[in-house]
């Protein structure tokens, strides 16, 4: 009987040491298979977020009317791939000096506020004036501020990408809207720029006058952190 109880015993006890073997196993697979899922997960989402960032920096230049927002405007014609810290993308953002139309036109990115209340105080005739003179010029400047491509002042006042309406009349009268709309219409009247290079010196004044958006946007057009420490706007309202 008592070698019958040790087998008996023994029986059981191999038992036992299958079955934790059993749960072990299949508790290592469970694991294994909940590490892979979230791996499959973290690669899927990595790979959506590299997805995105690759389509805006790879848009041309040229290819405006493929821009919908002042992120694809900044991505597209600012070297946004070269910014590695904040200081990068304020270096990048923030002009200095005065561009080489800015003699004729009075204005310095040195003097944003000066430049800002110029630009502004003269948008009634400088629009007059091309609406009247320069019908093409009008035309160009309708099919160019009309698209979502940043030429508003979104940030102080929500109107989004586009400052004008489709008949070219101001959506928003604060300051800076107008001074964006005459530095377009000037370029496009008295320079050989391109729309592209217009709106590239757009965005450098929109930069000027709300450094703190537009320098993070070009931080998040870059993959990097969207806080900064600048101010939101400059000029007054």
């Amino acid at each position: 009987m008592k070698k019958q109880n040790t087998f008996v015993m023994a029986n059981r006890k191999e038992k036992k040491e299958e079955f934790f073997k059993t749960h072990i196993i299949a508790m290592i697979a469970i694991v294994f298979a909940l590490l892979l899922f979230n791996q499959l997960q973290i690669s899927s989402i990595s790979n959506s977020f590299n997805s995105v960032s690759y389509s805006i920096k790879k848009l041309s230049p040229d290819k405006i009317d493929e821009i919908k927002s002042t992120a694809q405007a900044v991505a597209a014609l600012f070297p946004v791939e070269n910014i590695k810290t904040e200081q990068d993308a304020i270096n990048i953002m923030i002009s200095q000096g005065t561009p080489e139309y800015g003699k004729a036109m009075g204005i310095s990115f040195d003097d944003p506020v000066a430049a800002l209340e110029l630009l502004a105080k003269n948008y009634n005739y400088v629009k007059s004036d091309i609406k009247q003179n320069y019908p093409d010029v009008w035309e160009r400047y309708l099919n160019l501020a009309t698209k979502p491509v940043g030429i508003s002042c979104e940030f102080c006042c929500g109107v989004g990408p586009v400052g004008i309406n489709k008949k070219g009349d101001l959506i928003c009268g604060c300051s800076h809207n107008p001074a964006l709309q005459t530095l377009t219409m000037l370029l496009m009247k008295d320079t050989d720029y391109t729309d592209s290079e217009i709106l590239r010196e757009a965005l450098r004044w929109k930069a000027l006058w709300y450094p703190r958006d537009m320098v993070g946007i070009a931080l998040k057009a870059s993959g990097g952190k969207i806080e900064t420490q600048l101010p939101g706007m400059v000029g007054g309202c």
